[in-house]
This record gives structure tokens, sequence and C-alpha cells, in this order.
């Protein structure tokens, strides 16, 4: 049983800083991570991906974030941190830490349970 476990989450005052990470547990050592990234869900909407990481290094980020956030990982030991600088009102939502990983060719995706992120004005 896979288990994502993420830490970091709080109140900050608008253009503070809060930094995410988030641990995969359970993976067993036959079928890699091959991404690992942070999901966002705000009161009202839907969730949103924030930004991601593959096993390659690779990176992605939503536009409302990117010259704000910094996502790294070492996915090889199932481990993924969010880095959050210059935060916004619009920030705030409960955070989750997402991994995925092939196994025979299926796609199985793992959550964590969240954490809340408050970005005050």
């Amino acid at each position: 049983q896979v288990q994502l476990v993420e830490s970091g989450g709080g109140l900050v005052q608008a253009g503070g800083s809060l930094r995410l990470s988030c641990a995969a547990f359970g993976t067993g050592s036959i079928f890699s991570i091959n991404a690992m990234g942070w999901y966002r869900q705000a009161p009202g909407k839907q969730r949103e991906l924030v930004a991601a990481i593959t096993s390659g290094g690779s990176t992605n980020y939503a536009d409302s974030v990117e010259d704000r956030f910094t996502i790294s990982g070492d996915l090889a030991k199932n481990t993924v941190d969010l880095q959050m600088n210059s935060l916004k009102p619009e920030d705030t939502a409960v955070y989750y830490c997402n991994a995925d990983r092939l196994i025979f060719g299926r796609r199985y995706e793992y959550w964590g349970q969240g954490t809340q992120v408050t970005v005050s004005s």
C-alpha cells in the first residue's frame, strides 16, 4: 500500500514563503515512481496541477505559479518538495501530493491527504 505523507502547510501573510514536502512510502523496489507533483484545490474550485517533476528531472508548472514556485525532488528516494515564494491570497487552497507509476503498462496514481495553505492579505 503506497502512502504519501505531506508536511509544511500553514498560514502565511501575502508575500511570504512556505515549503511543502512529501514522501512516498510502501512503493516497493520493483516499480519506480515515474513522476511526483503537487495539486491544489480551493473551495468551490476544481483540483488543479501546481507543479510536477519526472524521474528524468523535467518539470512542469501552472502558469499562475511559474515564476514564484519551485519544485524539486529525488524520485529515487520518492521525495518531492515545493518551495513557494511571493505567496498571494489566491494561492490559498488544500495542496495535495501526487505520485504515479506504471505497472505492466497500467498507470497507477497515489494521493496524499492534503495540507492546508492559507495566505492572508
